[in-house]
């Protein structure tokens, strides 16, 4: 079954070629993109699709979210919106509300969470464990996961339970915590930050899962300078997140993580993508992540939602797109492909088929998964031009209208 999607005003594809296309039209064959270019030159499908004149986009890719969970952290926020600062323990509030709750509602909930991301234009995400804390927990959180979400990462390394020893609870982490959640998992991360893991129990960490077979992602710099980023260079980690408190060291480390890899082919050895949260910078009242100063060194650049109980509850990626145009002074290409391209180079489905299977997302070309954003909207500006306004019209998710 193809669709021809027709009457385009702007089709941004976030390719290689950073192509805007200009009354144009895409044809959808199952779950790929089988053609694109102008409208007046489009082929013959199955069914037809009138986009208005609007603006056709890839579908987000959310690339940093922590959905499965229960329990609720009102009040932490309104203490922290009175003035009180943040710190990592509040992990432990919606670690005992999480526990407690029985798999089908942790599904239940974590599938209207999706649901949400998916109606405002996330066609790909990620979510993480780490509010399960033990073995047990950090399994079925794992496994939950797997159901619901694109790409798991394993993240038992959150916080360290009370009452634990810090080691003790990294050996833990390392070892037959690891391999309950193996099964479900592809990459593994660390909270590298005061009140959490230090350099040498993140190493470990980082090591551990690193030695198990997973991708590398690490939490790091959000709340202070620290050796977050350092660690995530040297360990070929696939993104640093947060990336708050910067030095002009971890600018140039993470630039020189990309210095091999030719951005126009994809081609070559990736760096370590900085992963941008600026919904949680906004509900922490962090200073918002250098996201201009690292584009300008050379960084590659994702934005992500952080959904979380604590301090980013919110999948809405335009929201963290129109806060990088507006206060972290990226143009709205910059913005948008942060938000799709970015994402997919942070969870390495940026190019081709990988080795499961899955084809390419992030971007509109021939051959790629066809995750699709149609803007009520004549062009992506829309998304800063008008912030706050609901432009979602209709998604496609691996071809497949979802709204």
């Amino acid at each position: 079954m193809s669709t021809l999607i027709t009457n385009i005003a702007e089709l941004m594809t976030q390719d290689a070629e950073h192509r805007v296309l200009r009354a144009a039209a895409v044809v959808i064959e199952g779950e790929r993109i089988e053609w694109l270019g102008a409208a007046a030159e489009a082929p013959a499908a199955d069914d037809a699709v009138d986009a208005g004149g609007r603006a056709l986009l890839p579908g987000w890719v959310d690339s940093h979210t922590h959905l499965i969970f229960a329990g609720d952290r009102t009040a932490e926020f309104e203490a922290r919106m009175a003035g009180e600062g943040y710190s990592a323990g509040g992990i432990a509030v919606t670690t005992g509300a999480t526990r407690g709750t029985s798999d089908f509602d942790l599904t239940r909930l974590a599938l209207g969470r999706v649901a949400e991301a998916v109606a405002q234009g996330t066609t790909y995400l990620e979510t993480k464990t780490g509010y399960g804390l033990d073995v047990d927990n950090e399994a079925r959180s794992a496994r939950i996961a797997s159901t619901v979400a694109d790409e798991v990462t394993y993240l038992g390394a959150h916080l360290v339970p009370a009452g634990m020893d810090a080691e003790e609870y990294t050996d833990l982490v390392c070892g037959p915590m690891l391999a309950a959640v193996r099964p479900y998992v592809r990459w593994a991360d660390v909270f590298c930050e005061r009140g959490a893991f230090n350099e040498d129990q993140s190493r470990r960490v980082l090591q551990a899962c690193r030695d198990a077979g997973l991708g590398l992602r690490v939490h790091g710099n959000q709340l202070g300078a620290g050796p977050g980023v350092r660690l995530a260079v040297e360990f070929g980690a696939a993104s640093v997140d947060h990336v708050n408190y910067l030095s002009g060291a971890d600018v140039r480390a993470l630039a020189d993580s990309w210095s091999g890899w030719e951005a126009a082919a994809g081609a070559g050895e990736r760096g370590t993508v900085a992963t941008c949260l600026p919904a949680c910078d906004l509900s922490t009242r962090q200073p918002l992540a250098p996201g201009r100063e690292l584009l300008d060194a050379g960084v590659q650049l994702a934005l992500a939602s952080n959904c979380n109980p604590g301090t980013s509850y919110t999948s809405s990626m335009a929201f963290c797109v129109t806060t990088a145009v507006l206060q972290m002074r990226l143009s709205v290409h910059e913005a948008v492909r942060a938000a799709t391209f970015g994402g997919a180079l942070a969870l390495g489905r940026e190019t081709g088929n990988d080795v499961d299977g899955q084809r390419a997302v992030g971007s509109i070309a021939v051959g790629h998964r066809a995750d699709l954003h149609l803007l009520n909207a004549p062009s992506a500006t829309h998304l800063a031009y008008r912030p706050g306004m609901p432009l979602t019209h209709a998604v496609w998710r691996a071809g497949v209208r979802a709204r």
